[in-house]
């Protein structure tokens, strides 16, 4: 595993986390963001970049913990087809939650 493959891997997962982190804390009232909503857009645009770059770097090192990440990609395309006002909103983003704590692990070890 090189280097720079666990960072693309790592930064795409800790751009997940504070993407729903900066979701969650939205949806419960702890921050408004009405005057700057595209923070929450621009960090998914970060997470999305940094996935494809993670899943690039696992297709060229040809390393299987690229099947690990693939079931993150539906969710973050339907994502924006569904009304952030809504719990499916909410739930379909935590979908991908397991692809990248395995692909994470499968980095880390």
């Amino acid at each position: 595993m090189t280097p720079v493959v666990k960072a693309l891997v790592t930064a795409a997962s800790a751009s997940y986390t504070a993407n729903c982190a900066l979701g969650i804390a939205v949806a419960t009232g702890r921050l408004d963001t009405s005057r700057a909503r595209w923070v929450h857009h621009a960090v998914y645009v970060a997470t999305v970049t940094l996935s494809l770059g993670a899943a690039a770097a696992l297709l060229r090192t040809r390393d299987r913990a690229l099947l690990r990440l693939l079931p993150a990609a539906v969710p973050l395309a339907a994502i924006p087809h569904v009304s952030a006002r809504t719990r499916g909103h909410v739930l379909l983003a935590l979908t991908a939650a397991p692809a990248y704590v395995a692909t994470l692990a499968a980095v880390r070890s």
